[in-house]
């Protein structure tokens, strides 16, 4: 199999405007290395529930497409398939996809191997030489999101297309017939380069995200699901909370659901969250969670619940206990996920507008919707408060042909400093600063010009971590990027290495 190289335009840029970008041209070379696809044909793609990512590519007007070619001749945003990187961020490579050609979704990150989810699968790269990643292995699996995380020799993949069966050879079937499936599969990995499918556990209303709180001789796994329809035999309403699995490490086969916490009480028929329109126009009715964070060390979790942000305790486990709710029925249409600060007195929850398939980063939509939304924890114990404190959106706009939101990121572990880099779809990958929580601000960027300026294409940055020194980010359309932050800001992280990172599972960096 042949190594194909990319060739891309690189823009350093020196200084930025909120609005405009002053770039200096230059040209660099990223050289994408691959190994031979262990998929002896190629992969059938997933056909997804709605939810992020993988939307058609949608016509737009012919002012619309104007205004995108304007913008790039004007320099006020990169061209197409250009790359433009504030000074203290440097591309070292990007890895194009190969056998998997759905959308890219979450990482995770185990020793020297980043796992790669897609649609149709995952990957495994040999992240050793992070200007060069291998590939490892290609397994075909379709059934979006295949959100994913590693545990020890475990890998778990989530499950949010309705199924024919819990295969990998599955077809997509109607969530209206019984014996259609959703869930999670669980994967050994003890031999990277051979992954073996030990078990699957069907949940209600399938796997959108997971969230692991592994212990020593068991892994919980909090799974995220929602929009059930009473038509769904396997998703009803009002499907106001959670399902727990309980996996035995040494004997995953044996992987069970064990309960169904309740999040959202209520004595309607649609639980105790958000109702959504029409009392909360623009809101997304609460149906359950999208994406919850854990810190373990602090016995804590944060959920982005849909129509609602919710602290809650995980002393035990199989019974998280809700501490306190919030909503925002401004500027908030969708709590998307949630990042804790290292001190855990802070939470930076994510609003994914439109779906992930829109284009919100622009004047009209403004800088305080599709944006983060940045809590202080007051208090102490079950008393504890979320409280607003500031917004936070990139200071750049994008072609309306661009689908650009808040989305996946991590912290950057500098002691004493509340710092994270975040994806941003086609908004490209932001690092910035939430120390003063009231006063945000952006310290380093990299994105790429619009993949189109005739369609709204979906693409860009899904995820976008930082591991052992290295910003890892996986493109929805153009592969897996690796990036070098240089700063003196953020060079005291490059002291932190962790064995493994599942950023949903927050780990304590300095203990």
């Amino acid at each position: 199999m042949t190594s194909p190289s990319t060739k891309e335009t690189t823009v350093t840029l020196l200084q930025d405007s909120a609005r405009t970008r002053r770039r200096r041209l230059g040209v660099a070379t990223a050289a994408a290395g691959l190994l031979a696809a262990l998929l002896a044909a190629g992969p059938a793609s997933a056909t997804p529930d709605p939810g992020d990512g993988n939307q058609a590519p949608k016509s737009v007007s012919r002012t619309v497409e104007k205004q995108a070619e304007d913008a790039i001749a004007a320099g006020e945003i990169p061209g197409q398939d250009e790359v433009v990187h504030s000074a203290n961020i440097e591309h070292l490579t990007n890895i194009p996809k190969d056998a998997l050609p759905g959308t890219n979704s979450d990482l995770a990150f185990q020793g020297k191997y980043a796992f790669a989810g897609n649609y149709d699968g995952f990957r495994i790269f040999d992240i050793s030489d992070p200007k060069a990643p291998k590939t490892v292995a290609q397994v075909l699996c379709p059934g979006s999101q295949n959100d994913i995380t590693v545990s020890g020799n475990l890998l778990f993949l989530s499950t949010d297309s309705s199924r024919s069966d819990n295969s990998c050879a599955s077809t997509t079937q109607p969530a209206t017939e019984k014996s259609s499936w959703e869930g999670m599969k669980v994967f050994d990995i003890s031999d990277k380069s051979n992954p073996k499918y030990v078990a699957a556990v069907e949940t209600a209303c399938g796997s959108h995200t997971h969230t692991l709180v592994p212990e020593k001789k068991n892994v919980y796994v909090y799974v995220s699901s929602y929009s059930p329809s009473a038509t769904f035999p396997d998703c009803q309403p009002p499907h106001d909370g959670i399902s727990v699995i309980k996996v035995p490490r040494d004997a995953p086969e044996k992987a069970a659901v064990v309960g169904f916490p309740v999040l959202f009480p209520g004595d309607g028929p649609d639980g105790g969250g958000n109702p959504g329109g029409p009392t909360n126009p623009g809101v997304s009715k609460t149906t359950g969670c999208h994406d919850i964070t854990v810190l373990p060390s602090k016995d804590l979790a944060a959920g982005a619940c849909m129509g609602d942000g919710i602290l809650f305790s995980i002393k035990d486990p199989e019974h998280p206990k809700v501490i306190d709710q919030v909503q925002d029925n401004v500027n908030f249409a969708f709590w998307h996920s949630a990042t804790f600060n290292q001190k855990a007195n802070k939470v930076v929850f994510t609003d994914e507008l439109g779906g992930g398939g829109a284009a919100t980063c622009n004047a009209a939509i403004g800088p305080d919707r599709g944006a983060d939304g940045i809590y202080d924890i007051v208090g102490k114990g079950d008393q504890r408060k979320l409280v607003f404190k500031s917004y936070f959106k990139i200071p750049r706009h994008q072609a309306d042909t661009e689908n650009c939101v808040a989305h996946n990121g991590s912290l950057i572990p500098v002691k004493g400093k509340d710092i994270m880099v975040q994806a941003w779809y086609q908004g490209g990958v932001s690092v910035w600063d939430f120390t003063n929580s009231a006063q945000p601000k952006e310290i380093g960027y990299f994105e790429r010009g619009p993949l189109t300026t005739d369609t709204m294409r979906t693409g860009g940055s899904w995820s976008a971590y930082y591991y052992n020194g290295y910003i890892y980010s996986n493109d929805i359309a153009k592969g897996f990027d690796v990036l070098k932050l240089s700063d003196r800001r953020t060079d005291p992280a490059q002291r932190v290495r962790m064995d493994e990172l599942n950023v949903q599972t927050q780990p304590d960096y300095f203990d």
